[in-house]
């Protein structure tokens, strides 16, 4: 959970700073602010700064929850052996009770 809290952290660290230039540059260039179009020029850029600057901790995040998938996977296969095993010691039981019945 720590890496997904960082990494989404420093995701808005970095969607507001880029933000701030984004409109910081607007203003100086036209002389007012258009919100909206400053918003989406910083998610653009925010994205791509992420994808190359956040590598190392979406690394982490991405190792995190192979992790955790892997180890889910590990319980639910022992759990559906367990399962399995009692299905094959109910399916014996029944069939010596049969066998049973039948040499009576």
């Amino acid at each position: 959970m720590k890496e997904f809290v960082v990494y989404t952290l420093l995701r808005l660290v970095v969607l507001v700073a880029t933000f701030a230039i984004v409109a910081g540059i607007w203003i100086l260039a036209a002389g007012n602010l258009d919100w909206f179009w400053c918003l989406v020029i910083a998610f653009l850029v925010s994205g791509l700064a992420s994808y190359t600057v956040l590598n190392r901790q979406r690394m982490a995040f991405a190792a995190r929850v192979d992790a955790r998938a892997q180890k889910a996977t590990a319980a639910f296969e022992a759990l559906k052996a367990k399962e399995d095993a009692k299905q094959d010691t109910a399916q014996d039981t029944t069939q010596d009770l049969a066998q049973d019945a039948k040499q009576d």
